[in-house]
């Protein structure tokens, strides 16, 4: 790189998701105390930054993703003087903390949207998307949202209302500048606190088309997933208005030094747009790609070149493995795949993204139905086929009923885990060759190596190519090997070249390391492997 690169391009950022992740007060839910109390071991992690998932005052149907105030805490979570005590205690650390932003709607428990809805004639009406019925007094059009139609019918000014998730959800009207505005008025507030960026939320669905058309049926619709995934979203998102809104936010962040904006958009086609024709739009757009795809090495070995390719000069990629959105990657590839994962992760080229958990090898919980909390409209066979809550559950920090997430005795909004005896932070510690200690022997080498944070991508041409994923990071001399055996049978690995030595200096077995012919580099059924070419 010709530059110095910046914190997030050499650093890796680390999920919590709030409600989950620490309990100070003892009432079962996660707080910013608990965020605070457990601060060390986020920093003994290797990461730079950590991303919190909503705090904001919310009626939580949507568990914070329904934002009532954008400028104050849940008592959930705490104060404003708890935000800013934490804040200055991962500053003193030597780590970021970046927010979540939920711009594109609000709760309909918000002030804004009170008055909205009050009359037509309310100042605040054309700050969401109202529109009258259609001539058979139905929905205007027949936009859906992930539960069914995207329309609300308020009986009270006779009109229809549009959100795309839940109908607590209703959506902002971004060609009203007053909108804009205000939010951009919100990111300030945040900034002057301190805040080292904003991920955004679905951002790429802040512009709809002013026709109000209807969409076309997607004829490949698999109706297992959401009806929202039947149609093909020609005029809801991904609209070219969105650019100036998102030019307006990196302009806002981009006057505040050393700031990062994130952004995410799906679908993964869209995805280099947002990174703007002169890198002014986000930073980071998310890059979803390895949660989505097959655990097959032909298919990541394509993809990832692929995407590496296509960044524009000048940007910078991610990789995101985990979130609270989608299952954990120990349940999509299981257990001793997860730490080929987390191998692949720290040493691909770009920015990773980890999940609160995911660096002890936390699966999915599997949740009785009547403890659901992801629910809210759907019948009960549908919120179990489709909750989140099993990748939501309490972080696991010791043995015993609570897992160390809340006080003895105290019933979590969600039950811990069922593998919490053994996989927890405290019993993985002591384990020199755990989980937990591979995560950060990966996110020190990746410290301390340039080839590893900021070097070059190299596709390795190697067979068998449908068990083992393969490639270099290079930089300033140094050359780096990275093989993943993604299959549960040894492999011995022909690079198709003149023999080299190498080094190994981790593998995901955490028993081995010192010279190597690679040549014939032998990898073991599950194993992944780092190697100093010399």
């Amino acid at each position: 790189m010709s530059v110095e690169p910046k914190w997030w391009q050499k650093g890796l950022i680390y999920q919590i998701y709030p409600l989950s992740f620490a309990d100070a007060n003892g009432d079962g839910i996660g707080d910013l105390q608990g965020i605070r109390s457990r601060l060390d071991y986020v920093a003994s992690l290797g990461v730079d930054a950590i991303w919190l998932s909503p705090i904001y005052p919310s009626p939580m149907t949507d568990w914070g993703y329904d934002v009532a105030d954008y400028t104050d805490v849940d008592p959930f979570f705490g104060t404003l003087a708890d935000f800013d005590a934490l804040l200055a205690d991962t500053h003193r650390r030597g780590l970021r903390l970046i927010l979540d932003l939920v711009p594109n709607h609000t709760s309909d428990q918000h002030p804004w949207f009170r008055a909205s809805r009050s009359a037509r004639s309310d100042p605040k009406r054309e700050w969401y998307i109202w529109r009258d019925p259609a001539r058979d007094g139905g929905p205007p059009n027949n936009w859906v949202s992930y539960f069914g139609s995207a329309w609300e019918f308020d009986a009270r000014t006779g009109q229809f209302y549009f959100h795309q998730f839940r109908k607590t959800q209703p959506e902002l009207n971004y060609r009203n500048p007053a909108v804009l505005e205000a939010i951009l008025g919100v990111m300030r507030f945040w900034l002057e606190r301190g805040v080292d960026g904003f991920r955004v939320d679905v951002i790429a669905l802040m512009s709809k088309d002013h026709r109000f058309l209807d969409e076309p049926v997607d004829p490949k619709y698999d109706k297992a997933k959401h009806i929202y995934h039947s149609l093909i979203h020609t005029y809801t998102q991904d609209q070219p208005p969105v650019h100036d809104i998102v030019r307006a936010m990196r302009r806002t962040l981009d006057a505040y030094p050393d700031r990062v904006l994130i952004g995410e958009i799906d679908p993964i086609p869209n995805l280099m747009k947002y990174y703007g024709e002169r890198n002014d739009e986000c930073h980071l757009p998310f890059n979803f790609n390895l949660l989505y795809l097959p655990w097959e090495a032909p298919v990541l070995r394509r993809v990832i070149a692929k995407y590496d390719g296509a960044i524009p000069p000048g940007a910078w990629p991610n990789w995101v493995l985990g979130n609270h959105d989608q299952p954990r990657v120990a349940s999509r590839v299981g257990p001793s795949q997860a730490r080929v994962a987390q191998m692949l992760l720290l040493t691909l080229r770009g920015t990773p993204i980890c999940y609160y958990g995911d660096e002890l090898g936390k699966a999915n919980t599997k949740i009785a139905p009547d403890r659901l909390r992801d629910r809210d409209a759907l019948t009960l066979a549908d919120a179990v086929r489709l909750t989140r809550d099993p990748c939501r559950t309490p972080m696991q920090w010791s043995p015993g009923p609570s897992a160390g997430f809340t006080r003895a005795g105290v019933e979590p909004w969600l039950p811990v885990p069922q593998d919490h005896d053994a996989v927890n932070v405290e019993t993985q510690d002591r384990d020199a060759r755990s989980s937990l200690n591979l995560f950060r022997r990966l996110t020190d080498l990746r410290r301390r190596t340039l080839a590893l944070s900021v070097g070059t991508y190299h596709e390795l041409d190697v067979a068998p190519a449908d068990a083992v994923l393969a490639y270099e990071r290079r930089a300033a001399g140094a050359r780096y090997l990275v093989a993943l055996n993604l299959v549960a049978r040894p492999q011995t690995l022909d690079l198709g070249a003149p023999k080299r030595q190498g080094e190994v200096v981790v593998s995901t077995e955490m028993d081995r390391d010192g010279g190597e012919d690679l040549g014939q580099l032998r990898l073991r059924p599950n194993e992944g492997v780092v190697v100093r070419v010399v």
